[in-house]
């Protein structure tokens, strides 16, 4: 075949991928898959460190319906999350079929800045019944790289989004034992931009915007030893995500195709313990996500598009909380984050296992308002990466390298109740 017939027809599967990773992420921040945690300032203070238990503000029905129980008040949380990535690809090697040798390809600022609102609302209905709705982003994120990356076709524009929406209800069944329920209306949005390498002509390789609906539920518990000592666990079903759009694959523009995504399904349990006569309090949570769902992408038109064989990861995080006086409270955690990737990783999608660094505060202006702040520094670590794009069984490009992603994440909150 000649070279240019067989770049006419170069299947850019790295790219593919990136409409899926558009919704893929859909519970949590900055985690492994690119998750994105921006439910809550208060839990980002901590490493969200007991969150499926701890009931200090609205935000902790997104973790676990059942802790609404713990309200006997109507109460309301606003916050807003800022997320700064620093992406960087070294010692980098790209070769195509167009050029003898290979060419550096390293990039240091893929990175970016992504904001997300989100709103919380508890309910408590009489003694045993709550209900409440909350609003906020699962996933958040944007990275670039520009023209000087030599490997184009495994960069580009990636900017996405996930907005859930919740309605829950919960029940206390006696002192001891709380349950709930809820379902998630999920909606992600994503725009995705690719070009070939000046290599393959440097002409435009994907343009897609592409948005869908998904239904999923949660369930939760909870369980009060006494007033200083509970237990949370809930469980979050993740649906299938039908997102359509207009999608380049292989040389071929389908316009209003589907892409079928299954996303991962989330386990957690924590523990919360007020230390006797003192003013601190410890909690820590493991949260199990099940990413191996995420194994192929499928597409209306094309049939299998790309395969991950991604693998299901843990999250184990511990903290501390010290209720200092009637103004003031201060809070710390760790995480440690495994990576959902396996065999298969990426250059414009890096994900590692990752540690994160937590500390937080909240201010009390009354009994019944208050304000929180809370931070993290997340650090990844070194992945080696290598990717090809083929056409009919014929290597037309690749690229080695090494990708880091750190992490800052932001958040400030303000909670009310009624």
């Amino acid at each position: 075949m000649k070279k240019t017939a067989l770049l006419s027809k170069i299947s850019l599967t790295k790219t593919a991928m990136m409409v899926a990773l558009t919704f893929s992420a859909t519970q949590s921040m900055a985690k492994a898959g690119f998750q994105i945690n921006t439910q809550s300032a208060t839990g980002l203070g901590r490493a969200f460190s007991g969150d499926a238990v701890i009931a200090d503000n609205a935000s902790v029905m997104a973790r676990n319906v059942a802790t609404m129980a713990l309200f006997d008040k109507t109460s309301l949380s606003l916050g807003l999350n800022a997320l700064i990535t620093d992406i960087s690809v070294s010692d980098a090697s790209y070769t195509a079929i167009t050029s003898p040798t290979a060419v550096d390809s390293n990039y240091s600022d893929a990175g970016g800045l992504s904001l997300a609102p989100n709103i919380h609302l508890i309910v408590p209905l009489n003694e045993k019944f709550a209900v409440g709705l909350d609003l906020y982003s699962n996933f958040g994120t944007r990275t670039e790289f520009d023209s000087s990356f030599t490997g184009a076709e495994y960069g580009g524009l990636t900017d996405v989004k996930s907005i859930n929406l919740g309605l829950a209800t919960s029940y206390r069944i006696n002192e001891q034992w709380s349950v709930g329920g809820g379902l998630d209306v999920i909606y992600g949005i994503g725009k995705l931009q690719r070009s070939r390498s000046v290599y393959l002509g440097g002409t435009e390789a994907l343009d897609a915007d592409a948005a869908g609906f998904g239904l999923g539920f949660n369930v939760g518990t909870v369980f009060e030893l006494d007033k200083n000592n509970r237990f949370g666990l809930s469980y979050h079903y993740s649906p299938e995500l039908k997102a359509k759009g207009d999608i380049t694959f292989g040389g071929t523009t389908v316009e209003d195709d589907t892409l079928y995504m299954p996303l991962p399904d989330m386990a957690e349990f924590s523990g919360y313990h007020h230390l006797s006569g003192t003013k601190f309090a410890v909690h820590y949570s493991v949260q199990w996500i099940g990413w191996s769902a995420f194994d192929t992408l499928d597409s209306k038109a094309f049939g299998v598009i790309n395969e991950y064989h991604w693998k299901d990861a843990m999250h184990f995080s511990i903290g501390n909380t010290y209720y200092v006086n009637d103004r003031w409270t201060l809070r710390s955690g760790y995480m440690y984050d495994q990576s959902a990737q396996d065999e298969v990783t990426s250059i414009s999608v890096p994900d590692s296992d990752r540690q994160w660094l937590s500390a937080g505060f909240t201010y009390h202006f009354t009994d019944s308002a208050n304000i929180d702040f809370g931070a993290t520094y997340l650090i990844g670590e070194d992945v080696s990466v290598t990717e090809t794009t083929e056409s009919s069984g014929t290597e037309v490009s690749s690229i080695t390298g090494t990708t880091h992603a750190d992490a800052i994440l932001v958040a400030l909150q303000y909670s009310q109740s009624f």
